[in-house]
């Protein structure tokens, strides 16, 4: 599992305290071949020898004081394991967040949820193991079983070279059975994966799941799932156990040999009773760290399993963006895409291409409609202007600088989204807003709640502004949602509006009075609407028609409808 040299990038920080650790379970070590020695001796003088106790004071002294240090030295051991562990997993996590946050939605639109969910929250347990435990037992199980050799042989040396040619046994059998158990990991984790991903779904699908009636089929397909990973599960179990019942099996039988070789010879005086009593002491503990490193190989291979998901996401490829320099001053603001392409997928068949060759501008100050039948490209439109896509040919200009060296955090705060459906938090209605500018005072989110015609039903929640309106404001009605995600538009006061189908499945009451307030919130701003309605975007300054990732027309509503082109063709089919 450490052939992959990619894990030791998690330990750049903590080389310091795994050193410490491992120094100290070597020190430990070499306290316990002392502290068997000075029990040997003990018990020799005292019940052979039969001498006083008072003759023993200084050696039970000096065995008091091995035995305190090798309690600190225990738990100093423990206490840096632990520290190493919670030091990766905080490590990892937020490798991982950070980058799926730069990835944006061009990544985790085409994962599942619950699987990034469930690599996030287990995957940095399973590799915390691997720093924490498995690499300082494999340390160990080199280190110690020498340590306590250069202290057996000139004491007995037939004693140890039994050890010697048995000890290897162990850690060969633990990497023939382990090399099934990574195989049955990586499957088990597979499973955990896909078992997290579909609750997710079907718990976000309640409601249409209810609708079909098709509870029961999910029941069955859970208990698809959920068995495949029981039995995925119980292999890794028993391999497992059958890997633990081999070693302790070797273990034992190298003790069980030691010991009889050892009672014969003192049996017949070949060997002193100190030194015997030594071995027999010192034995179980040579095999000890091979044990404890068996035990720990199998957490250590699920934490490989995780490794391979975490660097599959770290290694996925950001966006280029200019690093973050200061904020640049851009002689004005209008936009211009300009021979802009975009292309889905990967190289290959399943290459689909969502714009060719566009190009048209947004003028400072005007409202610029998008339009165009579904699959035309207007949202890849938007995705592109936010930083969740880059162009695949062409470019994107604002003030005649490219938009990929402007500074991605810096140009993102210059732009205002609402989308058809926006996205609500599990917190309050405050919060929520709060998010377009976590600075602003509740002064300024009632003000923005106000130009959004939000404030009024917002008084009328149980607590205001401090109701906590659930999981995607599910507590919201659509209508509701739509006027706190304006609210937070008012509040960001950007220079560019993004308008995407932001009226779309509302009812005519409610469209009129976000209409009005999205009338508001445009005035003065570059302002990009995309709409599949035609009547919300009569009175824009520019309509740029598109057809099959391509810019078909360009004008006013007037002249566009004067003319035998598709802008006509689409008001004539909507019956306007």
């Amino acid at each position: 599992m450490l052939k992959d040299r990619r894990l030791f990038a998690f330990m750049t920080n903590q080389r310091r305290l795994l050193a410490l650790h491992i120094g100290g379970a070597m020190l430990n070590a070499a306290l316990l071949v002392l502290w068997a020695i000075a029990l040997a001796d003990s018990i020799n003088r005292l019940f052979l020898l039969g001498q006083p106790l008072a003759a023993l004071s200084d050696l039970l002294l000096i065995l008091l004081i091995l035995t305190l240090l090798r309690a600190a030295l225990t738990y100093f051991v423990e206490r840096t394991a632990s520290q190493i562990a919670e030091h990766i997993k905080r490590d990892v996590r937020t490798r991982l967040t950070q980058h799926l946050l730069a990835l944006g939605p061009a990544f985790t639109h085409g994962e599942r949820s619950g699987e990034l969910a469930s690599t996030i929250s287990q995957a940095p347990e399973d590799i915390a193991i691997i720093f924490s435990q498995y690499l300082p037992a494999l340390f160990l199980a080199v280190i110690a079983p020498l340590i306590i050799l250069v202290f057996v042989f000139p004491i007995d040396l037939l004693s140890g070279v039994v050890m010697l040619v048995t000890a290897p046994l162990i850690p060969f059998f633990m990497i023939l059975i382990g090399s099934i158990a990574g195989r049955l990991a990586r499957q088990q984790y597979a499973a955990l994966s896909l078992m997290s991903a579909h609750f997710l779904d079907v718990l976000q699908g309640l409601a249409t799941l209810k609708l079909f009636n098709r509870e029961a089929a999910q029941t069955e397909m859970i208990h698809t799932i959920t068995d495949r990973f029981r039995r995925t599960t119980l292999s890794v179990v028993r391999i497992a156990f059958l890997s633990s019942l081999t070693l302790e099996l070797l273990a034992t039988l190298s003790i069980a040999v030691i010991a009889v070789e050892i009672g014969i010879r003192l049996l017949y005086g070949f060997i002193d009773f100190d030194r015997a009593l030594f071995i027999l002491i010192i034995a179980p503990e040579f095999y000890m760290p091979l044990r404890t490193l068996g035990a720990r190989f199998h957490a250590g291979t699920n934490g490989a399993a995780a490794a391979k998901r975490v660097f599959a996401i770290l290694e996925a490829p950001l966006p280029e963006r200019a690093q973050q320099v200061p904020p640049p001053a851009l002689p004005h603001f209008e936009i211009a895409f300009e021979s802009v392409s975009y292309t889905y997928g990967a190289q290959g068949e399943s290459e689909r291409a969502a714009l060719e060759s566009v190009s048209f501008r947004l003028p400072v100050g005007k409202q610029t409609a998008l339009i165009g039948h579904s699959g035309a490209g207007k949202s890849t439109v938007a995705a592109l202007l936010l930083g969740f896509l880059t162009p695949s040919a062409g470019r994107i200009t604002v003030g005649g600088v490219p938009l990929n060296d402007l500074p991605l955090a810096w140009w993102r705060d210059q732009v205002a989204w609402l989308p058809q459906k926006p996205y609500l938090f599990n917190g309050t209605v405050l919060e929520n807003i709060q998010h377009a500018k976590p600075t602003a005072s509740e002064a300024e989110i009632t003000a923005a709640a106000q130009a959004a015609l939000a404030h009024a039903f917002i008084l009328s929640l149980p607590e205001g502004y401090q109701t906590r309106i659930g999981e995607r404001g599910a507590r919201l009605s659509g209508g509701q949602a739509q006027r706190i995600a304006l609210a937070r538009a008012f509040l960001k006061n950007a220079p560019l509006i993004i308008l995407d189908e932001a009226t779309a499945n509302l009812d005519p009451q409610t469209e009129a009075h976000i209409n009005a307030a999205l009338r508001r919130l445009c005035e003065g701003r570059t302002a990009l609407i995309i709409a599949h309605r035609l009547g919300t975007v009569y009175h824009a300054d520019q309509i740029v028609v598109l057809s099959g990732g391509q810019v078909a027309e360009i004008g006013t509503h007037h002249t566009l409808l004067q003319r035998e082109g598709a802008y006509r063709a689409l008001v004539l089919a909507a019956g306007a």
